[in-house]
């Protein structure tokens, strides 16, 4: 808990994570949502899944071009710059009155959301280098935190205001006025400028982080699909007896996984990335066993397990990428979460084409079975540097 204490302790670590945490807080505002918006536009799981690959489409187009726009503006700048404008991207999909309007909302929604993700951990990166902290796990606990808070806020809200627009103004106002209130103490901040001048990088640079990115794969594509398909799945498949508590393996999910993250930094120092990484998998696995059972009370602590085991992976494979010789921070974290993002935003589709063929628990087997996969893949795989 000490990089917990740090950032609490230390006014400019905080304003970083801030940004993490009101980056999902929009995204648990919005995952509520989509059985509703499923009904109202009158979707099936394969278009709704397509819709969601719009936003995919919208990050991936926007990746490349990241590093250049940090290196032009500056971190500081390009972190404030996404929050806000990937906050207020997010009323395009509530005022869609259409399929087509729905995909061009999110594909505007992905394009904010690689400079906000990319922008965000390249800073936390370039502060634990500079400050010599261990802070990348407790900052991803700030983003679970918040995909909790969005959560249940909006639980609440969903039982007391029948007006989805509404709710999500709320929650942009929120995001945009606190971070302009704490925006000042990261705004100036850039990136090494040792790097700056390094246009183009030898493929061989690249070469370690393609198992990187490959876990970063597995690993958000876990993520992006509870966050999009947990409430369905509760509400298809476990047939739970509120629609208002469709949330509930989400905001589990987002708690465990913020317990996870808080002490992650201080487990990584005592047993090592590989360790960490590995175990992560081998709770994840067990966490999608409990959730096949479809049994609420079962599935819901399933949920929570995914999210604890979870919770490491990530942050763990982006320090380790932006300590990368050779290369940028900026430029190594693209790499790794582009491809790992990829994952997060196509796993939705593909499990909305999946039910559609079979059923939405055929498309959770095939996610213990890809998790099951790479666990055996992180056991073999040589120690990262």
């Amino acid at each position: 808990m000490n990089s917990l204490k740090l950032i609490l302790s230390d006014l400019r670590y905080f304003s970083v994570v801030w940004v993490y945490c009101s980056l999902n807080i929009m995204i648990g505002t919005w995952v509520l949502y989509i059985p509703q918006l499923k009904e109202k536009l009158e979707l099936d799981d394969s278009e709704i899944g397509f819709a969601l690959f719009s936003l995919a489409l919208g990050l991936l187009f926007f990746i490349p071009v990241v590093p250049y726009v940090t290196h032009k503006i500056g971190l500081g700048k390009s972190t404030f710059f996404g929050i806000c404008a990937f906050s207020i991207a997010f009323i395009g999909p509530f005022i869609a009155t259409n399929f087509m309007m729905l995909c061009v909302s999110l594909f505007v929604v992905g394009v904010c959301s690689a400079l906000t993700d990319i922008s965000m951990n390249t800073l936390i990166s370039e502060i634990e280098k500079k400050d010599e902290v261990n802070i990348m796990s407790a900052a991803h606990g700030f983003f679970s935190l918040g995909g909790a808070l969005g959560a249940l806020i909006g639980t609440l809200l969903i039982a007391l205001l029948d007006a989805p627009l509404y709710h999500v103004l709320l929650m942009i106002f929120l995001v945009v006025v606190t971070n302009l209130l704490v925006s000042k103490k990261y705004y100036t901040m850039t990136e090494n400028k040792g790097f700056k001048n390094k246009s183009k990088v030898p493929f061989k640079v690249y070469k370690p982080l393609f198992s990187l990115a490959f876990l970063a794969l597995v690993a958000l594509s876990s993520e992006g699909s509870i966050e999009q398909w947990s409430s369905i799945y509760l509400i298809e498949i476990v047939e739970i007896s509120s629609q208002n508590l469709a949330g509930l393996g989400f905001i589990v999910f987002s708690i465990t996984m913020t317990i996870g993250r808080f002490f992650g930094d201080g487990i990584s120092e005592k047993i090592g990335s590989k360790r960490i990484i590995v175990v992560g998998f081998i709770l994840a696995c067990m966490g999608y066993m409990c959730v096949l059972l479809s049994q609420v009370v079962l599935s819901v602590i399933g949920f929570g397990i995914i999210g604890l085991g979870l919770s490491v992976i990530i942050p763990e494979l982006f320090r380790v990428a932006g300590n990368t010789i050779g290369i940028s921070a900026s430029k190594s974290i693209s790499f790794v979460s582009g491809i790992g993002f990829f994952g997060f935003l196509l796993s939705p589709v593909i499990l909305g084409y999946i039910s559609d063929s079979s059923s939405l628990k055929i498309s959770f087997l095939c996610l213990l079975a890809l998790t099951v996969f790479t666990l055996v893949v992180s056991i073999l795989s040589p120690k990262f540097n």
